[in-house]
């Protein structure tokens, strides 16, 4: 028979669990979830947070404003512990497919050159400075920053997904801001140039064969392919989850942090070049 006393601790244990776990379930998610314009947020209760490229439920279409709001929201959700593995998606059946140039303003403008540099670098490396795994799930067409993506440590793509690089030299300008370091070190330089180089997207099997995408699925359920993945990675303790993100993520981290900002300031002056051409000659 339980003594009294031990049956009042046991009762008071099993009170003080359960209001944890309601206290934890009830907490609000935090204020940076709806900060940023281009980006939904949502975590599970066991802490798998889904960050969608969105505009108002839509597919993104890139501009200046999610250039600089993202730089902040990576390094939040890189710092918030609550966060135990992220899911970064698209919206809409697309992963990112436009961009507002015009929103950029006169890049030809130094000044205007010089923040859009500082950005560029910070938000790749607050990306691959996120320090629990990530997974990357792909639908539709991923031609705006795919390397956002190649900084996951899985792909997981519909069968219907596409990779191109719409803004860069098929517009005129160098891809200098860390996508073909990404994909040079995924899928190798000679196939990196050959990707950039090429206006017509590659199909997601194609990025398979590269060694880019990992798990091909029926379109409409990378997302649903990417959670199960994710679960089943939180049986694995807290710490190794975090220290073998750091530990894979180091390499392309070290890529990024060389290659990015020289890329980024010849992006910069082929930009100049850019609106130059369009000007009339005197």
């Amino acid at each position: 028979m339980i003594k009294p006393l031990l049956a009042i601790s046991i009762l008071a244990v099993t009170i003080a669990i359960a209001n944890a776990g309601s206290a934890e379930a009830q907490t609000p998610d935090p204020d940076y979830f709806t900060a940023y314009e281009g980006l939904r947020l949502e975590r599970t209760s066991d802490g798998i947070l889904t960050v969608a490229l969105t505009r108002d439920g839509g597919p993104l279409t890139f501009t200046a404003t999610d250039h600089r709001q993202f730089v902040d929201a990576f390094y939040r959700i890189g710092q918030d512990r609550a966060n135990k593995v992220v899911i970064l998606t698209g919206a809409g059946g697309d992963w990112l497919a436009g961009i507002d140039f015009a929103s950029f303003g006169n890049v030809a403008d130094p000044d205007v050159w010089s923040t859009v540099h500082d950005e560029g670098s910070q938000v790749v490396e607050n990306l691959i400075n996120i320090r629990v795994p990530v997974i990357c799930a792909v639908e539709g067409r991923a031609l705006v920053h795919s390397e956002y993506c190649l900084t996951a440590d899985v792909i997981v793509a519909g069968a219907g997904a596409t990779f191109g690089d719409a803004p860069h030299f098929a517009g005129g300008i160098v891809p200098g801001d860390g996508i073909f370091t990404a994909w040079a070190y995924r899928a190798g330089p000679g196939r990196a140039s050959a990707f950039l180089l090429n206006p017509d997207p590659i199909t997601a099997q194609t990025a398979a064969d590269w060694g880019v995408v990992n798990h091909i699925v029926a379109d409409g359920q990378a997302v649903a392919r990417a959670r199960e993945l994710a679960t089943g990675w939180l049986r694995v303790p807290e710490v190794t989850r975090r220290n073998t993100r750091i530990h894979f993520a180091q390499p392309l981290k070290e890529r990024l942090i060389d290659e990015t900002g020289y890329g980024l300031a010849l992006e910069g002056a082929s930009a100049a070049a850019l609106v130059k051409s369009f000007t009339p000659a005197d």
